[in-house]
């Protein structure tokens, strides 16, 4: 796959790929798909397996559609070396419905309705906010002094046994830093929002009660997400707990069909799962993913030019952040890529600054040509 500048757009202002090429999309979500499944997303949206409709035609409750989720749930399951006693839960909308549905499912666990979350960055004080609507939230840990370019240290010792569990943002995409290591608990359930590292990394699940997940990185299309929980967890809900909310409800039927699912986004999840499976799996996507992020990182490391957020020690693998010198130079630098096919590099809103999300589906080649954009730029204005 070879970006192509293509022609200038008048009206846009900017060059713009030609017919037949695809630029390197560095969104951090909706994130960039392989091609081959987006081949086979063409061709069931006009027939699925032979029905002569689309997939987003066909019902729900149809044997092929059925079919499609139990092979998504068994990929799954053998591709994040599901535990027996975990249930994988395919659930509505993205990660941050997940903020309300964790605290809804968990904060009763136990008798004090207390939990424990981690601030380090901008979606882990969104859980935060939502979470103290329903109990009792105590935040110990963060790293806001430092404009969040690190993950805190948590002394197991300062764990309070009376909490029903212990949120932690596992990669924080806006700034660019990761847990590395997940911090021991002890006896209180450990829950991770994992939406933006969700398969880039093999994972012993059994350090956690709860993951979660978006689709919209590493999984499918947005308006999907995925809870992986463990059995003794489920059952615990509040009272005032709406229906979709209820892990419980969606755990009753193996196929997690408390109602009509989002069934495209079912479809591509499957179609994913595949092409992980034929990646090598998780150790291997890991691998290529560490490999990617380190051209980019060995650059900043090397220049007085750009500015890294994240201190090296906590740096994720999925979002690499940096600035420039000043506000003038952003601007040309990300007009500029554009222009060579290197999209959507701009920072979050909140943050600003320039961030390349390099995702599982971002082949290495992407990730090498927004490098070489890079030492070009900065030997030009640098």
């Amino acid at each position: 796959m070879t970006p192509s500048p293509g022609k200038a757009n008048p009206a846009l202002g900017k060059a713009y790929p030609a017919p037949g090429h695809r630029v390197y999309n560095f969104s951090a979500g909706p994130a960039t798909l392989p091609l081959s499944v987006l081949e086979k997303a063409r061709e069931a949206l006009l027939d699925f397996q032979g029905l002569g409709a689309s997939v987003v035609e066909v019902s729900h409750r149809t044997p092929e559609f059925l079919a499609l989720i139990e092979e998504s749930l068994a990929l799954l399951r053998e591709l994040l070396a599901v535990p027996e006693n975990y249930r994988i839960l395919l659930l509505h909308g993205g990660g941050q419905l997940q903020f309300s549905m964790v605290p809804f499912n968990l904060i009763a666990y136990r008798p004090a309705r207390k939990a424990l979350y981690t601030d380090t960055g901008l979606f882990a004080s969104r859980a935060v906010e939502i979470a103290a609507r329903y109990g009792f939230v105590s935040v110990p840990w963060h790293s806001r002094e430092t404009d969040y370019d690190r993950v805190p240290e948590i002394d197991p010792a300062e764990v309070d046994p009376e909490a029903s569990y212990l949120h932690i943002t596992s990669n924080n995409t806006v700034m660019g830093t990761c847990w590395h290591t997940f911090p021991d608990t002890g006896g209180v359930p450990l829950v991770a929002d994992m939406t933006s590292e969700i398969l880039s990394r093999t994972l012993d699940l059994r350090q956690f009660g709860l993951i979660y997940a978006g689709a919209q990185k590493n999984l499918a299309p947005a308006g999907l997400s995925m809870a992986i929980i463990r059995e003794d967890l489920l059952g615990h809900a509040l009272p005032e707990t709406p229906k979709l909310m209820n892990y419980a409800v969606f755990a009753e039927d193996r196929h997690s069909m408390a109602n009509t699912p989002s069934s495209f986004s079912v479809f591509m999840l499957r179609q994913m799962m595949d092409w992980v499976k034929e990646q090598g799996g998780v150790a291997a996507l890991e691998q290529r993913n560490r490999d990617k992020a380190a051209i980019l990182y060995r650059l900043l490391d090397e220049s007085a030019f750009y500015r890294g957020f994240a201190l090296p020690e906590h740096r994720a693998i999925m979002n690499v952040t940096f600035d420039l010198p000043d506000a003038g130079l952003l601007k040309r630098f990300l007009a500029e890529a554009d222009g060579e096919g290197l999209m959507s590099l701009a920072g979050h809103h909140a943050r600003g600054a320039v961030r390349a999300s390099i995702y599982n589906a971002m082949p290495v080649e992407g990730v090498q040509a927004l490098a070489d954009f890079m030492t070009e730029f900065q030997r030009r204005h640098g």
